[in-house]
């Protein structure tokens, strides 16, 4: 019994060591690749020698290869014949390779490694991957590799005569190719004394070139052209990731008849304090273009945008937008683009808090570009009660109310300018609504409510309004049902109708609203009605005029049609719209003075005879006048994406009566826009817009398309010929990689103003 006590605890201690060894170093597995493979152990050397095949497995790494030998306690195997080595991400191959699974050290004559999108052969590969750090010194450990060639880094791979290219193709058509490269695995790719090739032609010498190994990756991006207003021109983009937080673009131009330009552009993500982006550009312009509608613009031209959104807190958002430019023109000239998605940008702050049945926002909005007309709020306070039930009875509760300073002031320009004027308004309206369902199907919902607004004294040149209190009640009702009949046994290959269900839904709004013991005229207009493609709301507090609040009798008369059927969609059966239709229109009971019986009749249809044909039509007629003030017929054909087919019919009526809700100058126009991809490598597209009006094609663009493996290149011509001014012909060429593409070849919706640059 005492050898027995004796021995116990030396055992527990030896099994300790063996467990505590386990859990410092992963167990070495060496395994054949198949059941011709040759595994023999020698247990005096603790070597494996493999041939026919051997897969090696240490904690997450694998190797395998046609033949070698394994050290079970060093960790260190060699290598011969295909040999394939996953690790961290990343994949090496070699056809002679020594490593170490403890150490990483690894060494090869040659060598392929990537992780996509990068990929990188060469010669000489030598070095180590272990990030143990000198707790002494505080420094990389470094580490005598054999052979006696000095000291490594750890965490660092060298190799001479190397390629680094984004095609992984066997015969690349983009590389860069260098004398000497440092891989840290994971991270990034450095090289020296380096040439970018494409398709094996010399065209730039980096002394000095590095490349992330992640989508994220730095890139340059030159677009050559020419361009009526602007001459010979390229345009030059850096683009530039400095961690996950923080990445933006450089951008150094030149307009042979505008002169040079630059800007830049910041992101940053910032996590749960949100995302921030700021655009800025200036250029010195050598022939500002004369607008006859305004002042000419100066010389010195310039552009800041700055956008902030965050939610710092649970339910509470922060927004906020500066947009400072030099002239009303200088986007419309040079950002194209930008110019589309919002002609008349504003600035503003916002800040908004929400709850289960109410928020508090708080908008300010200044006027930082005189030629823009605008209506500061300095600032604008509302408090909205969101439909909520009171109690346990059946009626339920809205409200909204605001408390502002507000401040029109008018455009700028050459002739008049219209003078501007202020004044404070508070406003605040409740809802009660009783929503209930009779006889089971039809949804009845009856509402009255009542809205109290205060305006102070107008101030300013253009002030014509005094101190007013104005009180508006409103009442009404809504009507609705929705009724459905199926057909399963309805078939056709023509429209690829697999069974039919048609729903049926018609609505009808009562909204009566008596005359305001103050009328629009003796108010101050801030908030006001605006032209609208679209019927605007007719109750309360969708209809958000606060000014413009007039006396209404009015019913909302809408029906909407859906036809559906199954279609297949690879394993499934999904439900799909061939038919939705919905027509509504405004019967006035009582018109005003500037009103008719009848509003237009607004049309919206999708037709959908085919999962890849769709007819989309927006019409709004005038039974009075027996005319369309609207129409916009759009057909699209995508059978499949070697080609597909766009186009569109649009008319709108001018209207250019001295209204606030006047449309303008109208327009009539057909659209057309085919593309055609040749094959994998080649595409095409041709786009035109042909004035119905002038009796002349007023634009048309065409493109090819070119895939490079790893890049995607683009050509574009266009002409336009507007009604007034010269005529403006742009050729523009630019390429980008497939990593970062901007223009993937066969896309159906093509960026063509980026295309063109501008």
């Amino acid at each position: 019994m005492p050898k027995l006590r004796a021995i116990l605890p030396l055992l527990f201690l030896a099994l300790a060591a063996v467990a505590g060894r386990g859990q410092q170093l992963p167990a070495l597995e060496v395994t054949g690749r198949d059941s011709e493979s040759v595994l023999e152990y020698d247990p005096r050397s603790h070597c494996w020698t493999a041939t026919n095949g051997v897969v090696v497995r240490y904690d997450s790494a694998v190797l395998t290869a046609e033949r070698g030998s394994v050290n079970e306690v060093t960790g260190e195997v060699v290598a011969d014949g295909h040999v394939r080595l996953q690790r961290d991400e990343m994949v090496w191959a070699a056809e002679h390779l020594r490593y170490n699974f403890q150490t990483r050290q690894m060494e090869a004559q040659q060598f392929r490694t990537g992780l996509a999108p990068v990929f990188v052969t060469g010669q000489g590969l030598h070095g180590i991957l272990s990030n143990r750090v000198d707790t002494a010194t505080n420094q990389i450990a470094t580490t005598k590799l054999a052979g006696g060639r000095g000291n490594v880094p750890q965490g660092v791979y060298y190799a001479t005569n190397a390629v680094v290219t984004t095609d992984d193709s066997t015969q690349p058509f983009e590389t860069v190719r260098a004398k000497s490269i440092k891989i840290v695995p994971g991270q990034y790719v450095q090289a020296r004394d380096a040439v970018l090739y494409l398709g094996g032609v010399p065209v730039f010498y980096f002394p000095y070139y590095s490349r992330r190994l992640s989508e994220r990756a730095n890139q340059f991006l030159s677009m050559p052209g020419y361009r009526s207003i602007y001459g010979a021109y390229l345009l030059n983009t850096y683009t530039w990731f400095l961690n996950e937080q923080f990445d933006g673009t450089v951008h150094l131009d030149y307009r042979q008849r505008r002169g040079p330009g630059a800007g830049a552009d910041v992101n940053a993500h910032l996590d749960r304090w949100g995302e921030a982006q700021f655009q800025g550009y200036y250029l010195h312009d050598k022939n500002p273009q004369i607008d006859t509608f305004g002042p000419p613009p100066p010389a010195n031209r310039q552009m800041v945008y700055f956008n902030y959104q965050a939610e710092p807190l649970t339910n509470l958002t922060v927004k906020t937008a500066v947009r400072s430019q030099s002239d009303a023109d200088v986007m419309k000239e040079f950002f194209e683009q930008l110019y589309n998605q919002n002609p008349e940008p504003s600035t503003f702050f916002d800040v908004e808090k929400f709850w289960q049945n109410w928020s508090l926002d708080a908008y300010a909005q200044p006027r930082v570009n005189d030629f823009f007309e605008t209506v500061e709020r300095l600032p604008d306070v509302t408090l909205t009660g969101y439909r909520q039930q009171i109690g346990n009875t059946p009626v339920y509760y809205e409200s909204d109310s605001s408390f502002g300073y507000f401040h029109r002031v008018f455009a700028d320009t050459n002739g008049p300018v219209t003078p501007d004027f202020a004044a404070a308004r508070g406003d605040t309206y409740h809802q009660f609504t009783l929503p209930q369902t009779l006889m089971g199907w039809l949804n009845f919902t009856p509402r009255v409510g009542g809205r109290f607004t205060y305006y102070s004294q107008a101030t300013g040149p253009g002030a014509t309004t005094s101190e007013e209190y104005r009180e508006v009640f409103n009442t009404g009702a809504e009507l609705s049902f929705k009724a459905s009949r199926i057909w399963p046994a309805v078939r056709s290959k023509l429209f690829d109708v697999n069974g039919l269900r048609h729903i049926f839904e018609p609505s009808l709004n009562y909204v009566y609203v008596p005359v305001p013991n103050v009328p629009p005229p003796m108010l101050p207009q801030f908030d006001y009605e605006m032209a609208s493609l679209r019927l605007l709301p007719i109750e309360y507090p969708d209809y958000n005029a606060i000014d413009s609040i007039d006396s209404q009798n009015v019913v909302r008369l809408g029906m909407r049609n859906k036809l559906q059927t199954k279609r297949a969609d690879g394993a499934t059966n999904d439900v799909d719209n061939v038919v939705d239709w919905d027509m509504f229109t405004d019967w006035r009971l009582h018109p005003r003075a500037d009103q008719t019986s009848f509003s237009d009749v607004e049309s919206l249809l999708a037709f959908k005879p085919r999962s890849w044909v769709t007819l989309e039509s927006e019409t709004r007629f005038d039974p009075s006048a027996r005319r369309f003030n609207l129409a916009r017929e759009t057909l699209t054909v995508t059978p499949n994406s070697t080609w597909n087919w766009g186009f569109t019919y649009y008319y709108l009526r001018q209207d250019t009566n001295n209204l606030p809700t006047a449309w303008g100058i109208g327009s009539h126009v057909l659209m057309n826009t085919l593309y055609y991809r040749i094959n994998e490598n080649w595409g095409l597209q041709a786009s035109h817009y042909y004035d119905v009006t002038l009796g002349k094609l007023a634009q048309q663009s065409y493109y090819i398309y070119r895939d490079f493996r790893s890049w995607t290149g683009a050509l574009v011509v266009s002409l336009r010929q507007p009604g007034i001014g010269p005529n403006d012909f742009t050729v523009g060429f630019t390429l980008s990689l497939k990593a970062h593409p901007r223009f993937p070849l066969g896309t159906d919706v093509v960026n063509k103003y980026g295309l063109l640059g501008y």
